[in-house]
């Protein structure tokens, strides 16, 4: 399975451990992000228009160190999926997809017409943070996820993708399931359990495969057997 990431550093997060968890399944996956930190769709954009070699180009959770266009990027491979997203400060304001997110989905269909077009769902902030109250303007992260996913879900309506990684949707779980932190730095998911949590659930989302035996833990940060099996559940519950 060949995936391509259109992102920023959210699907830097969501893919780092995504290659080593479906080759611990027995499953060859690839995976490759297009890296532009904090990238918006109206830069991914222009970026179309432009043809700009702007991103940084990350294989299997690893820099790469060569920079590459949308256009060679799309052309590169067959892909089975791509996947788009919106910029976390603006990720719950539909009007700020707009016509972007439209425009990037027809530019795929066109490159890569045998390729499945998703969206990940991007996550909340982080409860008591500042970024949660003087960035996004709201006062509880449950507020700001319900906007992220109804957002989403009329993006996706809108350009008829195939689906959504609910990324956002889990993260929000783990934390009602007691997991007290999934953030790094109140924004980004943290370097253990965060990623861990985003790879299992792209993977089971991917492949369908169930990821209650997976035996992947090589994780940047430890982190307890309690915490994996509660990851675990809430992604096989989703």
């Amino acid at each position: 399975m060949e995936i391509l990431a259109i992102g920023n550093s959210f699907s830097q997060d969501a893919t780092r451990y995504l290659h080593r968890i479906a080759r611990a399944d027995g499953v060859k996956l690839n995976v490759v992000n297009l890296y532009i930190p904090g990238c918006p769709l109206e830069r991914h954009y222009r970026n179309m228009l432009s043809g700009e070699r702007d991103y940084k180009l990350e294989c299997n959770g690893e820099q790469t160190g060569f920079n590459v266009s949308l256009q060679e990027a799309l052309l590169n491979r067959s892909w089975d999926v791509i996947t788009i997203q919106q910029a976390s400060p603006f990720s719950f304001d539909p009007e700020t997809y707009r016509p972007y997110a439209k425009s990037l989905a027809e530019m795929i269909r066109k490159y890569s017409p045998k390729a499945k077009l998703l969206l990940q769902e991007t996550w909340f902030y982080e409860e008591g943070s500042s970024r949660l109250l003087d960035v996004a303007g709201y006062t509880s992260w449950k507020e700001m996820l319900k906007d992220i996913q109804t957002a989403y879900a009329r993006i996706a309506e809108e350009i008829e993708a195939d689906g959504i990684i609910p990324s956002g949707t889990l993260f929000g779980q783990l934390l009602d399931a007691g997991i007290p932190k999934v953030h790094r730095d109140t924004f980004h998911a943290s370097y253990g359990l965060g990623r861990y949590a985003l790879g299992l659930l792209w993977y089971r989302i991917l492949t369908g495969n169930s990821v209650i035996c997976n035996p992947f833990l090589d994780l940047d940060e430890s982190i307890t057997t309690e915490e994996r099996d509660i990851v675990k559940n809430c992604v096989e519950s989703i």
